[in-house]
């Protein structure tokens, strides 16, 4: 159940990156970063309210802005601005480090204990990424590439902290707190970019615009901290290992970018690997006391 919450999370992330590279040819990259979690603050917020949620303790609210720093803000800001000069596909095989980095963040942040065995597969699949990245000619880096990295950076906190406080609060709650808790920053940030940098554009940017506040901002992490609290974050993070060749597709299908051979031998590499860190064990020092969505 675990792996079937992370795959729906994943299909709903790995079209972020190229509905962000649409929406930002005409809109502002801050008000996509920014401006997405300021839409999808107002649905969370009638969730809360519907769900009848108490206004949480100052030490969850610490940590929820932990989360906010990552997920609301980190990588959405970074990543839009990155895909001004980009292209999706581009920033799809950097962001395949990001189940590394969230492996790592998990010892840091959530008190797991992954295997040995986990590592070996988890390596695996970063060596497929990275030989996919040389299959699609990713060069050198540059200010954009870096923009990227510290998206990963970003996420990779906000999945360990996320998927940690959705073992007690539920992952729904984790997401809809997060955002409720940044709309005082997002609101004023998004609407003065918007205004600073214009909101004529076409209906297709919108209606990408559109996706990444309530999907890739909210209704796909449903599902992904959900994921991430019953089967771990080091070991659910894994299956983001399939996001990059998703995402790859994606903007085949949308920017009309080439997918030979070499992508469909990747995915299989990555498949592979995706099911042999499934298998290897990894401790986790806190017990799962609460798998509400």
């Amino acid at each position: 159940m675990a792996v079937a919450l992370g795959l729906l999370g994943v299909l709903g992330f790995s079209f972020t990156l190229p509905a962000t590279r649409v929406a930002v040819e005409n809109l502002d990259p801050v008000f996509i970063g920014i401006g997405r979690a300021a839409v999808a603050a107002v649905p969370a917020a009638l969730l809360l309210a519907l769900w009848g949620e108490r206004w949480p303790d100052r030490r969850t609210a610490a940590r929820l802005a932990v989360v906010a720093v990552g997920v609301v803000f980190g990588f959405p800001l970074l990543s839009a601005l990155a895909l001004r000069s980009l292209t999706s596909a581009h920033s799809a095989v950097i962001v395949g480090l990001l189940p590394a980095a969230t492996a790592v963040m998990a010892v840091v942040r959530a008190g797991e204990r992954p295997s040995i065995a986990f590592w070996l597969a988890s390596a695996a699949g970063l060596v497929a990424v990275l030989a996919f990245a040389a299959t699609q000619g990713a060069g050198g880096i540059d200010a954009g590439d870096l923009l990227v990295l510290g998206a990963v950076a970003a996420a990779a906190i906000g999945y360990a902290e996320g998927g940690q406080l959705a073992r007690t609060m539920g992952g729904s709650r984790v997401i809809c707190w997060a955002l409720v808790l940044s709309f005082p920053l997002t609101l004023p940030i998004g609407a003065v970019a918007g205004i600073g940098g214009g909101l004529d554009a076409p209906a297709t940017d919108w209606l990408c615009f559109a996706y990444v506040s309530l999907i890739s901002m909210l209704l796909a992490f449903f599902a992904w901290y959900a994921a991430l609290a019953r089967g771990g974050v080091a070991k659910i993070g894994q299956v983001q290992l399939v996001q990059p060749l998703l995402t790859l597709i994606w903007s085949a299908a949308l920017l009309g970018e080439y997918v030979g051979p070499g992508t469909i031998a990747a995915a299989l590499a990555v498949v592979a690997s995706v099911l042999a860190t499934q298998r290897a064990r990894v401790e986790r020092r806190e017990p799962l006391i609460a798998s509400r969505g």
